[in-house]
């Protein structure tokens, strides 16, 4: 009985330097949405 092994290969995707921006930015704003006002209202 030949045995067949599923192997997965986890591809690591490396982001480009726009796309840390992109998501420095996005971070960036929801915390500035948190801090100023929020749900709380302080």
């Amino acid at each position: 009985m030949a045995e067949t092994t599923v192997r997965r290969v986890r591809h690591t995707h490396r982001p480009t330097e726009s796309e840390r921006q992109n998501a420095a930015a996005a971070l960036q704003r929801a915390l500035d949405r948190r801090d100023n006002g929020g749900s709380t209202g302080h």
